[in-house]
């Protein structure tokens, strides 16, 4: 990843478990257009080989849960997968993208690294199943409906094909209308699984469907909660970035701005060997 060629999936997968390691999932939340996702990769891979981060990229095909018909999904699966596979080859990192459809599953698996299950999808079987006997590296983000431990079941039926590269990620819990609250008390009752845990900081913040016709979000406090999730002993974190966040085609209100990434990440590498050496 930071080597500079493209790890084996057994490789990544050493890669984002390395003890004390904390590892990067960013990307703008859909592909834009050809040239978007190149920028945004080429940048975040500069930061991410500066400091020594294990990076995987991330953006999607298709937006199949967007709130409204009118709004942009993407350039579609054949079309998007085409994209990211010729981010992966220039940018030499690894890829994880979200499938909606089992029948998705086995093209998306011929160019991601890691298949992610989106949290409104976490609790159909089939897909889960799908996507884990690939082999390949499964991120799937708990419900916002969901307990944490009720997410245990969930990984069992990946596990059950007998892939263990299983991460679980926390993208908050529907609190009232609108709204999405982050309890810390979830990362360590997630840990339990005996899985990676990463945090999606940015989706964390969203107002769903709080803006009518898309969703809105509070991305200040993302500086906020992504070091306490950091010091909560999250394995990795999850981050929808953008150059231009007022101008993104999807959750810009709830995207982290490019040019401050490099600022936080510094921060919480400090924060992650505080509480690394708290623990030990």
């Amino acid at each position: 990843m930071t080597e500079g060629s493209l790890l084996t999936t057994g490789a990544l997968w050493r890669a984002l478990t390395r003890r004390g390691r904390l590892f990067l999932i960013a990307g703008p939340c859909v592909i834009e257009n050809p040239r978007h996702p190149h920028a945004v990769a080429g940048r975040v891979k500069a930061i991410t080989d500066e400091l020594g981060i294990p990076y995987v990229f991330k953006a999607s095909y298709d937006k199949a849960n967007r709130s409204s018909l009118a709004t942009y999904r993407g350039p579609g699966l054949e079309r998007g997968l085409e994209i990211l596979a010729s981010v992966r080859a220039r940018h030499r990192v690894p890829i994880l993208t979200d499938v909606h459809e089992v029948e998705q599953v086995e093209k998306a698996a011929a160019v991601a690294d890691v298949l992610q299950i989106p949290a409104f999808l976490c609790r159909q079987t089939d897909l889960v199943v799908a996507a884990a006997a690939t082999g390949k590296v499964v991120n799937i983000k708990k419900g916002q409906f969901m307990a944490p431990w009720d997410m245990k079941s969930i990984v069992e039926k990946a596990t059950s094909t007998g892939n263990r590269r299983v991460m679980v990620t926390e993208r908050g819990t529907s609190f009232g209308y609108n709204n999405l609250v982050v309890d810390m008390r979830a990362f360590p009752a997630l840990r339990q699984i005996g899985h990676p845990v990463v945090f999606d900081v940015t989706h964390s913040v969203q107002r769903p469907g709080g803006l009518g016709d898309r969703s809105g979000g509070e991305a200040h406090l993302i500086d906020t909660l992504a070091p306490a999730g950091v010091a909560a002993g999250v394995d990795g974190l999850f981050m929808e970035v953008h150059d231009k966040p007022s101008r993104a085609l999807s959750d810009g209100p709830n995207a982290y701005r490019l040019s401050r990434l490099r600022a936080l990440l510094r921060r919480l590498l400090r924060v992650q060997r505080a509480a690394h050496l708290e623990r030990t």
